[in-house]
Formats: structure tokens, sequence, C-alpha cells
């Protein structure tokens, strides 16, 4: 449904996204991960249309972003980080407006603002002007505009920033039920979302290329495949004799308080450790602890960025 082949984008000489190349299938959430600044926002607008790139291609449903871009625009849903709303329309007023700019007149277009006033719980401030209400509710006036259509795709930039706890669970459910209906590129920088939404596919991005894709399946199997094998010892050890252990790819040691840390590889933990405590026994290392460190789809979120996700 979304296919992207070597986009590039340049403000001046700075390269905000670099030779991006990804696919969202039909009927599928995926999730575009990254830290601030990673090229998320940039790479989301020009599939909206309200950017060009400078070089690469972006196709929606089979029709070029750029040469096609009237149509594509029938066919999306698109909701910025900060929506951009007519602060002195009040939100019934300004679904109305949207709603005849998208071609929806007459009793389907009082339906269908019905519909997603109740969807985004927005009917207890539906006669509100837009300027008074929370950064929270504005999002969902937002998500609302961008459903009106009902388009089959949809693409939703930071959907839940703003958002109080309550409200975040509640848009990561209707997320996942919109996912029935359309196909939705989710753009965040919290890694928990897409965990939770949950998302079908994940794509990280960073520094403007991407870094990893797959499923959080495939990106958890990626990241374990770090784990190893930590061992705290007493005063000093052998390290030589570790070349008996049968299974072991890589030992790395360090120095800690009063004794030694090793850091162990293995195709099979589970009968490294075993192997490790006979051979303390035979040597007379005293153990502290051993434990089984198991990178998380966190940790290489942290390894690829460099950044704590929140």
């Amino acid at each position: 449904m979304i296919h992207v082949s070597r986009l590039t984008k340049f403000y001046g000489d700075y390269p905000a996204v670099q030779d991006v190349s990804f696919d969202v299938p039909a009927g599928q959430i995926v999730g575009f991960l990254g830290p601030n600044g990673a090229g998320k926002s940039t790479t989301m607008r020009i599939l909206a249309g309200y950017l060009t790139a400078t070089s690469g291609q972006a196709t929606i449903d089979g029709l070029d972003v750029l040469w096609d871009s009237v149509e594509v625009r029938r066919r999306i849903g698109y909701m910025p980080e900060s929506c951009p709303l007519y602060q002195e329309m009040r939100v019934h007023e300004y679904l109305r407006f949207r709603a005849g700019i998208k071609g929806l007149h007459g009793g389907k277009r009082r339906q269908r603002i019905d519909f997603v006033l109740k969807r985004c719980w927005l009917e207890d401030v539906r006669r509100q002007l837009i300027g008074t209400l929370s950064k929270g509710y504005r999002q969902r006036v937002g998500l609302a505009d961008a459903l009106l259509a009902s388009p089959p795709v949809l693409i939703l930039d930071e959907p839940t920033a703003g958002l109080d706890p309550a409200q975040i669970r509640a848009t990561r459910a209707l997320i996942h039920e919109l996912g029935r209906e359309h196909t939705i590129l989710l753009s965040t920088h919290i890694l928990s979302e897409v965990e939770k939404t949950p998302c079908d596919r994940v794509i990280i991005i960073h520094e403007g290329r991407v870094a990893a894709s797959g499923t959080l399946a495939d990106l958890q199997e990626k990241a374990s495949a770090n784990a190893c094998l930590i061992a705290d010892f007493d005063g000093s050890i052998d390290e030589e004799a570790l070349g008996g252990l049968p299974g072991l790819t890589d030992a790395a040691s360090a120095k800690i308080d009063g004794g030694v840390r090793l850091r162990l590889h293995a195709g099979d933990l589970g009968s490294l450790t075993p192997r490790l405590c006979g051979l303390a026994a035979a040597q007379g290392w005293k153990i502290r602890q051993i434990r089984p460190e198991r990178p998380t789809l966190e940790d290489l979120f942290v390894q690829i960025t460099g950044r704590e996700t929140a």
C-alpha cells in the first residue's frame, strides 16, 4: 500500500532524510520509530504531499505522491504532530468545514462528523472553541479530521503527544481497532507505543536513515543475539582455563571490587552455566554470582540511536 524507494530530502546542505526505503503492506500497522530529529516527520510530510523529496520515489496505493498528489490525498488521512487547527472555530464547525473540503456533503457529512466525534471522545466539546481546548483535545480533533473521509491509509505523526495516561491507553486501543480497516503508518519516538499498540512491523530510523526494520519478534531476536553470561568471582582467576569450556565463543574480563567479572558468550547459555560451575569448582574459584544478561528491544533501540527512550 505504501512504497518508499531511496527517498532523500535536503534542507540546504542538511540531509534530513537519506536513501530511505521501506514498504507498508495493506492492512498492517507499522511503527515508524526514532528519536526526535531522526527524519520521521519529514518522511511523513513527503508521503502526505506537504513536502517534495530531493530524490527518490514514494507511492501510495500505486500512485506517485508527487505526480498524483491530489489522488493520493484522497486516499490518506494525515495527522501531523502539531495539528494546524483554526483556533476561532468550534469543533463541529471545523469538522464540517474539513468534511466539505474532502467532498462530504449532506447526510453523509453529518453521519461522518457524528461518527468521528464519538470515536475520538469529542462529543462533550463539540461546541467549544478550538482555541480554548487543551493540547490533548486538539490532538483528538486532528485525529477526527484524519478519519473523516474514512481513507484506506492513515499517517499519524505522534498521535498520543499531549494526552494523559488514560487517553494514551484509549488512543492505542483505537489505533489497534482502526488497523482492521485501514493501513496505518504510526510515527513515535517512544518505544512502548509500538509495543503496546501493537504494531505488525517496526521501522527504526536514525539520522535520516533506516537503521533496522522487521516484526517486533524479529527485532527482539536481534537484540537477544547479544545475550551473555555474567560471572563474578572473588580474587583472581586463571583466564586461560576458560579455553576448555565447550561452546564458549567469546570471553571478556574486567576487574571489580575485590575480584573479577567475566562476560561470556556462547551458542547455548543454559549449558554453559553448569560447565562454568564445574570449571570453577575444579579450579577453586570462588563464585559470587552467575546470571544471564539478555538485551531487550529497548537496549537495541539505545544501541542504534545512542539515546534512551521515554
